[in-house]
């Protein structure tokens, strides 16, 4: 019973969450919503019995939102002076939903001594003694691996797109020519001079 209300507490709120971070008009607060979101999935993993993906959905994720929150940062500018004039405001906003985090951890830990949920042995059956590792690595490089492959793909489209987006011409600063560059002979870029002592070096 506690895991089925476990179960509905971390999908409703996790649903919620990812309306929000979509609609939400600041960006930073999607920011917000979405580190909520993962902790969340992270609490849905832990259920099925999958705490790995667990552990990487905290470090990895939440641990890269600081980076998207960069991102953001550089390519709206941001003004942080309006928004530290509104942190006040936000804080007992903020400390309520690092309780409900807190609250969260916790009813998680807890409901795992009970046992994970058999949907984990019907959505990916493995042997029982197998280590949790072991059998996710099993599971994607055999019965997953095209998925896997074209999750690497869409990863690599959108480092590429990222980099297409960032990547403008600017007035004053010299393009860089890779082929230029490949074709530069040692010969050319290092000199060898005979450098008479106490006479200094001509620039």
């Amino acid at each position: 019973m506690i895991q089925l209300f476990a179960f509905y507490l971390f999908a409703c709120i996790m649903i919620a969450s990812a309306a929000l971070t979509i609609f939400a008009r600041n960006p930073v607060h999607s920011v917000l919503w979405l580190i909520l979101a993962f902790f969340n999935a992270a609490g849905l993993m832990i259920l099925v019995g999958a705490e790995f993906i667990a552990m990487l959905l905290v470090i990895v994720y939440v641990g890269a939102v600081a980076v998207l929150f960069l991102f953001v940062v550089m390519m709206l500018n941001i003004d942080f002076a309006e928004l530290r004039a509104g942190f006040v405001s936000y804080l007992p906003f903020g400390i309520l939903v690092a309780i409900i985090l807190a609250a969260e951890i916790l009813l998680g830990v807890g409901i795992w001594s009970a046992g994970p949920i058999e949907l984990a042995h019907r959505a990916a059956p493995t042997p029982a003694d197998m280590p949790n590792i072991q059998a996710i690595g099993a599971l994607l490089y055999t019965r997953y691996i095209f998925l896997f492959e074209a999750a690497g793909i869409v990863l690599l489209v959108a480092m590429i797109g990222a980099i297409v987006l960032t990547h403008r011409a600017r007035t004053g600063v010299r393009g860089q020519n890779i082929a230029r560059q490949n074709q530069r002979r040692p010969e050319e870029a290092v000199i060898n001079v005979a450098q008479p002592v106490g006479k200094g070096v001509e620039l």
